[in-house]
């Protein structure tokens, strides 16, 4: 991507001024982006993005700039732009160079840029099909494909020099159910770290149906009751809340800057013993998997809480260097034009001893979130307020009528104290995350849960 000489000479033009430590990341990246609707392709987007970022750190202070220019006077040019930023008096030129590849973890067969866009289509095609003859209430069916394949070299003065290639794919499926009063929308969005294969592999008549009897679900839905209730969260995607309202808040991000409702708790127990949380980078083929994170370091399983205890948190190298922690394999960025902080991968519950039968028929009076929606959180306190997809009451140990519009407001910390049964059903869902470093590919995951109570928005009434 760029000679070992001339970035060897970008670090040490970076490191003028008397920093410690400077990093270059170079990004060439390939992406199509395929939308079909109305029975055609409605978009259709596909390009190359090339650039490189440089950062310097002096003690806990950093600099980050980046350019799409590579020659070698924009390169210095970009270095010294970040190096003015710092004034610093160590005396740093840099270690010499040890190339690695990144070990490969996720297997690709098929790199998407060696597939014609007429496959890709065809498969498009097939789960719009599907989710269009559901029911006669569909009216509409989304279809889109994303493919990326980016490419990686990550050094710096310490001595490393790493390339690595990722490759993700992901499907999403939207379908719409109308009537002469209302309009729902359902929604799948399944993905993973391979290539076409991935599409070819996938189980279409299971994703499109379910995106289909979703919308098809809630349009038929009354409106949900709000109040306080125990809620029942299924597995896959119903992760989500605990991404959001407790994941967020065991980064260095928040954590190192004392803006997290977990700082300073390691060791305390911040959850029932039947509560264990683990970060794993290192899954195979999962969408949240990577060989190596964006500073270089190899991913790891990080188990966050265990039995209640939280033991880490997740910890990129700045924010490393504040809290005197080693990186934990969790710098990531979404581009070149972002500088690395600590993120999530594959964030999951582990699974426990109940059956999600046991959990549905020792609950009485509540609520069933079979598919959670997006949300939003504050990491430093924890609150947050959640959008169920698909939501039903529970009645008498059983699942009853579905509702709709239900959301969930509560508080991260909180909610993760009142988990009182956790399931042996672990499943992962696809998603994505925006934070300090642009979105990024993540999983979150759990078993099916029971949360004691919690506060739901809807229509007052009784359940």
């Amino acid at each position: 991507m760029l000679n070992q000489a001339l970035v060897q000479d970008v670090i040490h033009e970076a490191l003028t001024t008397g920093g410690d430590f400077a990093e270059v990341f170079v990004e060439d990246t390939f992406k199509d982006n395929l939308l079909l609707q109305g029975g055609r392709i409605d978009k259709s987007l596909s390009g190359r993005d090339f650039g490189v970022g440089i950062r310097v750190y002096n003690g806990f202070h950093s600099a980050y700039t980046y350019t799409t220019d590579f020659s070698r006077e924009g390169l210095l040019k970009t270095a010294r732009q970040a190096a003015q930023a710092i004034n610093g008096n160590a005396q740093v030129n840099g270690q010499p160079f040890q190339h690695e590849q990144a070990p490969v973890i996720h297997e690709i067969n098929q790199l998407p840029q060696s597939v014609e866009k007429a496959r890709k289509v065809n498969v498009m095609k097939n789960a719009a099909d599907i989710a269009g003859h559901y029911h006669n209430s569909i009216s509409q069916v989304r279809v889109n494909l994303l493919d990326e394949e980016q490419n990686v070299l990550i050094a710096n003065s310490d001595g490393k020099f790493v390339e690595d290639k990722r490759v993700h794919s992901r499907m999403s499926i939207a379908a719409i159910a109308s009537n002469e009063h209302d309009m729902e929308t359902g929604f799948y969005g399944p993905g993973a770290v391979q290539g076409f294969e991935f599409f070819e592999n996938l189980d279409l008549n299971h994703y499109a149906k379910e995106a289909a009897r979703i919308a098809v679900t809630n349009l038929g839905a009354d409106p949900c009751p709000s109040g306080k209730f125990p809620v029942i969260i299924d597995n896959e995607f119903g992760g989500v809340i605990f991404h959001e309202a407790c994941g967020h808040g065991l980064e260095a991000t928040s954590v190192a800057k004392g803006k997290s409702a977990f700082a300073n708790k390691v060791g305390e127990q911040v959850a029932p013993d039947i509560v264990t949380y683990i970060d794993d980078g290192t899954i195979p083929n999962e969408w949240g998997s990577i060989n190596v994170d964006d500073e270089g370091n190899k991913p790891q399983k990080n188990v966050l809480i265990e039995n209640g205890i939280l033991k880490g948190y997740l910890v990129d190298q700045l924010n490393g260097r504040i809290m005197d922690t080693e990186p934990t394999g969790s710098g990531r960025r979404e581009s070149y034009r972002y500088a690395p902080t600590s993120r999530m991968t594959n964030t999951y519950i582990a699974p426990g001893e109940s059956t999600p039968e046991e959990i549905i028929a020792n609950t009485e009076h509540g609520i069933y979130a079979r598919y959670m929606g997006g949300g939003s959180v504050n990491p430093a306190t924890g609150d947050y307020n959640f959008a169920i997809n698909e939501a039903y009451l529970v009645k008498n140990g059983k699942i009853d009528k579905p509702v709709r519009g239900a959301t969930l407001i509560g508080n991260g910390p909180k909610t993760l104290q009142t988990v009182d049964m956790v399931g042996n059903n672990l499943g992962h869902g696809a998603g994505m995350c925006g934070s300090l470093s642009g979105s990024i590919p993540v999983n979150v995951g759990q078993p099916t849960l029971r949360v004691s109570e919690i506060t739901v928005g809807g229509r007052k009434e009784d359940a």
